[in-house]
């Protein structure tokens, strides 16, 4: 019967299968169905597709993170409102993509705590199919106030609304942190001169040992990470202190216990993936001094503790970015690959888990100053297509007002190794 079957894909959708007779696809077992759609894809030439979640708007539409439901729906989420941790009437929306439509179904309002702003949600799907919810209420309309929460749908989001199995706090105690942290920020604030920055730096120095801001302020931004063990990782950040941490749990998000701290000047909303040796690599937004790189550091014992954090040789403005580990073995990359400015956001693949990049291709590109593209959410979909959302912000002219809204885009290896620039 296989050789009955012709595959072909269309620019902007999955490949589909064409067979002789309509009743010969009721014929397959559902395993094979599986695998002849998920070969569909993996077959097909360089596809790409990009489509807005919802019209552009002017209100703030930022930090998106997008999944996989059990039942196949991609979901994503987003934060919005009248502004970011200063306005009071920030919340997070969701939408979902269904299986076969041409658009995302209308937004609906995924938290809202009255009177707080409800900021930089993520969502999770971990290997028992139940859908994670995180995200940050800011208590005082500052970053160093934000209070982690976390919801799990033991059904994977199944039932309409949602039904959420536990919803907590996520609390941290991080282990010694004055004195591992310490050091590092008395070091940057020797490099830097009077000013801002400096008086920046001075502040979290004598912040470190205040039990109650080194408990908050951690914010997610970036998906977790499940080991091969059940461990799950989730990568956190401190506005606080300008620099990140891992929360873990081993028993499925009952208990949490803090890594060391990712010790940089200025390296923020890791990424996580894993090597083939198990060893666990964290790029990381740059929001330290020049050179403007992605910042990068190592664990080996599970998340557990972190390597020196080294630049790398990828430009980053201080933007968020994305690396997962494709089911080939290659790694992508979406990210913001300038050293000034969001105007430009292009996919990065590697075949040697990070040593290079040999193929990139932009997804979008804008004169600076007149297009944000940021905060992407990176996903490789059962069917093998990558899924990435993210913030995107344009004027008509110049003196417009800024429109805002969050975009989808889903595309093939084979396109990304294509080259040239994307369709706008």
């Amino acid at each position: 019967m296989l050789s009955r079957i012709a595959l072909y894909g269309r620019m902007g959708s999955h490949c589909r299968l064409c067979l002789s007779t309509p009743n010969n696809l009721m014929k397959l077992p559902l395993a094979a169905l599986y695998l002849l759609g998920a070969c569909c894809a993996f077959a097909a030439g360089p596809s790409f597709d990009a489509q807005v979640i919802f019209p552009p708007q002017p209100l703030h539409a930022h930090s998106s993170s997008i999944v996989e439901l059990p039942d196949g729906r991609l979901m994503t989420c987003w934060y919005i409102g009248s502004g970011e941790r200063t306005a009071d009437d920030v919340k997070v929306q969701a939408a979902y993509l269904r299986p076969g439509a041409g658009q995302w179904d209308p937004p609906f309002t995924l938290a809202d705590t009255p009177g707080f702003p409800d900021t930089n949600p993520v969502l999770f799907v971990d290997r028992e199919k139940r859908l994670w919810f995180f995200w940050a209420t800011i208590l005082d309309n500052r970053w160093e106030g934000a209070l982690l929460k976390l919801r799990i749908s033991a059904d994977g989001g199944k039932q309409q609304p949602i039904r959420w199995d536990y919803s907590d706090n996520l609390l941290l105690i991080p282990c010694d942190f004055a004195a591992k942290v310490s050091p590092v920020l008395q070091g940057l604030s020797t490099t830097l001169a009077t000013g801002k920055d400096k008086a920046e730096v001075d502040a979290a120095i004598g912040n470190a040992s205040n039990k109650l801001l080194n408990r908050l302020g951690w914010m997610p931004r970036i998906h977790p990470l499940q080991l091969r063990s059940g461990r799950v990782l989730v990568p956190l950040y401190s506005d606080t202190y300008n620099l990140s941490l891992i929360a873990i749990t081993d028993d499925g998000g009952l208990n949490w216990r803090a890594s060391e701290p990712l010790i940089s000047l200025g390296g923020v909303q890791p990424s996580l993936v894993v090597r083939k040796d198990g060893t666990i690599i964290a790029y990381m937004r740059d929001n330290g001094p020049p050179p403007q790189r992605a910042m990068v550091g190592e664990s080996h014992d599970d998340g557990v503790t972190w390597s020196e954090i080294v630049d790398s040789d990828i430009p980053n403005p201080g933007s968020s970015l994305e690396v997962i580990a494709l089911r080939d073995g290659s790694w992508c990359m979406v990210l913001n690959d300038t050293e000034e400015g969001r105007h430009r956001l292009s996919v990065w693949l590697s075949v040697d888990e990070g040593k290079t990049w040999p193929w990139k291709r932009t997804l979008e590109n804008a004169p600076p100053k007149t297009g944000s593209y940021s905060y992407p959410s990176l996903l490789q979909t059962r069917d093998g297509l990558i899924h990435v959302t993210y913030s995107s912000s344009s004027r008509e002219a110049p003196q417009a007002p800024e429109l805002q809204t969050i975009k989808h885009a889903k595309f093939t290896s084979e396109w990304v190794k294509h080259g040239g620039a994307a369709a706008r």
